[in-house]
């Protein structure tokens, strides 16, 4: 009996895991112009900017940097490499990521932020300050 209950802990142990890391993986935003790879790191997880479709900046730059982020020391980065997602958690109860924040280099904002899987291939994403109810939402599609 001892050993069946430590079977049925570790089966539902391993699928957690297994459906927490169902978000790894490249995505392509919703205007299709920037790819994220979103990794984990330790139980949390993040998201970089790994491409551009245009990486060049309104007075030529070349990279494209984050002219719009609210820290001026941070203005001279390329936006290629920045990390835009992070520290999300895995909510089992919810089956979504919660608790981890999405930086918009348009606005050079940053948003509180959850994120669910639609299909094996959509993720949606939805930035708020304050209510999730008030917020901007975005799907992702999964680069294969």
């Amino acid at each position: 009996m001892k050993k069946l209950l430590i079977a049925l802990l570790l089966i539902t142990s391993v699928s957690t895991f297994a459906q927490a890391d169902k978000i790894l993986g490249t995505w392509l935003n919703e205007p299709k112009d920037a790819k994220i790879e979103v990794y984990k790191k330790g139980d949390k997880y993040f998201g970089k900017i790994i491409w551009l479709s245009q990486n060049v900046g309104p007075n030529g730059e070349s990279p494209k940097l984050d002219v719009n982020n609210e820290d001026e020391k941070l203005r001279s980065r390329p936006i290629v490499g920045i990390n835009i997602l992070k520290d999300l958690e895995w909510d089992e109860d919810d089956n979504e990521w919660d608790d981890g924040e999405i930086y918009d280099p348009r606005s050079g904002s940053t948003y509180s932020l959850y994120a669910k899987l639609e299909d094996a291939n959509t993720l949606f994403l939805k930035g708020y300050i304050g209510f999730a109810m008030i917020g901007r939402s975005t799907t992702w599609t999964r680069v294969k």
